[in-house]
């Protein structure tokens, strides 16, 4: 007994050398930490159970028989993070430069279907050099049995990524599936195609970083939603980030214990929108004066910085928070801000987080770059996900709600819950002078005084259009609110959705115009 007592404990501590010191060394040299050290910042202490540690890879290709390693390429378990049920999967790198074999699928296939199962966030930390070659299709076979996984969690459990290190080829592909992408500064790349093939086939010059380094990914592509200084920032962001989110598509988001020191000054409010119509302000300053003190966690920062997505609190209790940021293209929607919005509302309806929308948008933005890229195909991806989402939806018109862009941001008309604006909004087709441009064209063209006239008729649009009443008159806005009262209406209206219910059309899924 004792003897095959020492030997699981030999085995185990085989197991836990991972690739040996010398690899290990070199990943630390790096600036990464190991697949286990990773899974010991992030998860509670002793929470962390793992599952299939002595299984090694099948290959007697290339000689492959000659080198076995447990846990071959992948450290998968389950653990909590804050006290919450956690799967998670940690590739290894210091084994065979964690490339999947079939053995690394099914350890990864295993944990994501225990995720299914017990309601449980599943949580992928990345660093492998793709697909195990000597392996061949096996290991392609792998990846997609990893992607149909991904596409059946999706909606049923929150997945997150962490990418700490290089992700190629088809490995890119389960990342992109799941919910949010965290990223390292300059330790970090995803790319379909490395830098060489780049070059053979399109003869363009590109270093990995510029590539698919996380400032790309999170500036240009808007594949990365966080990007941090190291592994320890991206580790303590996701724990943040589980914080925000329920655990499954049956759970209602969480509560924090909620003190009135977090209440913001409401009076602020009334002073952020500028006099004149046209003058940019920061949105965030809006946000951080409703929303319950330092609670404002925002992903995708760098990316189509018009549109503001994120997670906040509002009495301690979740939601999620879509805004124009009209200190940025005048808060305009393009394709960047569209469906950088319609996949976080998306979630939000997927995991019963309850959304508020504060607009302030001048329109779609014009020209023949957004127009032949498809703006009214991808425009349409935000109108969808505001259409089809069933969590309270309450939007707030802080200035103005112009054209299409009124309807898309969450109007009434798209089932928006309760719908206020403050009192200096303007609800309308546009703008006062394109409107009195179209409508008195000719009235201001016969004028003897053409710029008096023009002056004249845009003083009588204002005052008859651009303001809130005309569609507070149709029930299109619920209530006219002063902004220092938005806080306490948000509050109210929260509790009375505590209970809301509301359906789709029984269909296998929609057309969402992809």
């Amino acid at each position: 007994m004792k003897t095959k007592n020492k030997a699981l404990e030999n085995k185990r501590k085989l197991a836990k050398q991972g690739g040996g010191k010398v690899r290990i060394k070199k990943q630390h040299n790096k600036g990464k930490l190991t697949a286990r050290e990773r899974i010991e910042f992030l998860l509670d202490n002793d929470t962390f159970v793992e599952v299939d540690m002595f299984v090694s890879h099948r290959c007697h290709d290339f000689q492959m028989e000659k080198e076995k390693i447990l846990t071959d390429g992948v450290v998968v378990g389950h653990g909590k993070v804050n006290g919450k049920k956690v799967v998670v999967f940690s590739q290894d790198f210091t084994i065979f430069g964690g490339s999947l074999s079939k053995a690394c699928s099914e350890k990864i296939c295993k944990i994501m279907n225990l995720a299914m199962k017990i309601g449980a966030p599943i949580i992928g930390l990345n660093d492998s050099g793709g697909a195990r070659i000597q392996e061949g299709v096996a290991s392609l076979g792998g990846y997609a049995d990893i992607f149909l996984k991904n596409t059946l969690a999706s909606g049923v459990v929150p997945q997150i990524s962490a990418i700490l290190g290089p992700c190629a080829g088809g490995a890119v592909y389960s990342p992109a599936i799941t919910d949010f992408v965290f990223m390292t500064k300059n330790t970090s790349h995803m790319f379909v195609t490395g830098p060489s093939v780049v070059k053979t086939v399109t003869q363009e010059s590109v270093s990995m970083e510029e590539l698919g380094g996380a400032k790309t990914h999170s500036t240009k592509s808007g594949v990365a939603h966080f990007m941090f200084e190291n592994e320890l920032e991206v580790l303590n962001n996701i724990r943040k980030l589980l914080s925000y989110i329920p655990s499954n598509n049956l759970d209602d988001p969480p509560i924090v214990e909620y003190e009135n020191s977090l209440t913001p000054d409401a009076s602020i409010l009334n002073t952020i929108i500028p006099k004149e119509a046209n003058k940019p302000y920061d949105m965030y300053n809006i946000i951080n004066n409703i929303m319950d003190k330092n609670s404002f966690f925002e992903a995708q920062s760098e990316f189509a910085c018009n549109m503001i997505i994120g997670f906040a609190r509002v009495r301690g209790r979740s939601i999620g928070i879509v805004a124009n940021q009209p200190q940025h293209l005048a808060g305009v929607l393009d394709i960047d801000a569209s469906i950088k919005a319609a996949r976080f509302i998306r979630f939000c309806d997927a995991f019963n987080i309850p959304l508020i929308t504060f607009v302030d948008v001048p329109g779609f933005l014009p020209g023949t770059d957004q127009e032949w890229r498809g703006i009214i195909r991808h425009g349409a991806k935000l109108l969808y996900a505001y259409a089809e989402a069933t969590v309270p939806k309450i939007t707030i018109i802080t200035r103005k709600a112009y054209g299409g862009a009124y309807d898309v941001m969450s109007s009434k008309h798209l089932r928006g819950d309760f719908n206020f604006a403050w009192p200096n909004s303007e609800i309308a087709v546009m703008g006062p002078m394109g409107a009195v441009e179209i409508i008195f064209k000719n009235e201001i063209k016969n004028s003897k005084k053409p710029e008096k006239k023009l002056n004249q008729l845009i003083k009588t649009y204002k005052n008859k259009f651009s303001n809130p009443y005309v569609a507070a008159e149709r029930g299109y806005v619920d209530d006219v609110i002063l902004p220092e009262e938005t806080r306490v209406r948000l509050e109210k209206c929260l509790e009375v959705l505590e209970t809301k219910v509301d359906s789709n059309p029984k269909k296998k899924h929609g057309n969402i115009p992809l």
